[in-house]
């Protein structure tokens, strides 16, 4: 099999949860130019719709998913009027905050871990059956789970103006379960060829952080041992990897994209 024939996504479906903010459009962009036909969900229907005209500005084929992933009702109505296999699910809704165990409610803890975990595994219980389908097909089906290295380790406070502002605990907390629930699932469903893998990216600030927060960006790129940060279409290779044949032996693993920022 060729190179291009290995990391090919021709012919193939993917979803991509929470596909309309800082990374989850590189993604789509990504899995698009690959060759799949890719469904952005939003809970917005205006950003989502902008994201596809984006795209069919470049030439690539997307479509639209709207539903809150979060609600039973919602997922089951959209799930009705879906037809054929889904090939690639990725799981990357999220939503949160700032802060420190001394300021988080358990309100947020409770909203973290529902948008980050339950989502995931509510998404997928729905799409188990046209992931089957798939794997009829085409011999396998892959989920990539979006987690953090924050999911692995804790940030440095030193880093931030203030507790308030700092990267929250619910936000690791939920991450770090997202990447245990990614473990279960690559064991229970390997013998259908479902693969689950996980993608934890390192400092990836928005572009509107990188321009107002200068001094911030500095002190993230201290410490990683690239001495940058990372640009959302670097995201792009490992989740083609995962998303393609060429990771067809890979299940269960958590492959970290953080320059080396958790290798100190």
């Amino acid at each position: 099999m060729s190179t291009d024939a290995l990391f090919s996504l021709v012919g193939k479906r993917a979803l991509v949860t929470g596909a309309t903010g800082h990374l989850g459009v590189e993604i789509v962009r990504g899995l698009a130019h690959a060759g799949a036909l890719v469904y952005i969900n939003s809970r917005s229907e205006e950003r989502a719709s902008e994201i596809v005209c984006m795209m069919k500005k470049e030439g690539l084929v997307t479509e639209l998913a709207v539903v809150d992933v979060t609600s039973d009702q919602e997922v089951a109505d959209f799930l009705a009027t879906w037809d054929g296999p889904l090939h690639v699910l990725v799981n990357n809704a999220y939503a949160g905050g700032a802060g420190s165990i001394k300021c988080a409610t358990s309100e947020q803890y409770a909203s973290a871990y529902n948008v980050g975990m339950i989502a995931a595994h509510r998404v997928f219980q729905a799409f188990y059956p046209y992931m089957q389908r798939a794997v009829s097909l085409t011999g396998d089906a892959s989920v990539i789970n979006m987690a953090s290295m924050y999911g692995m380790v804790s940030p440095d406070p030193r880093v931030y103006a203030s507790p308030e502002a700092a990267n929250p605990p619910f936000y690791g907390a939920a991450k770090s379960a997202l990447l245990q629930w990614t473990r279960y699932a690559a064991c229970e469903f390997g013998p259908e060829h479902i693969r689950f893998n996980a993608i934890s990216p390192g400092a990836f600030p928005s572009l509107n952080v990188q321009k107002n927060n200068a001094a911030f960006v500095e002190k993230l790129e201290d410490k990683v041992p690239l001495g940058r940060i990372g640009c959302p279409n670097e995201l792009v290779g490992p989740m083609l990897f995962l998303a393609s044949k060429a990771s067809i032996y890979v299940t269960g693993t958590n492959l970290v994209v953080d320059g080396g920022w958790t290798s100190w």
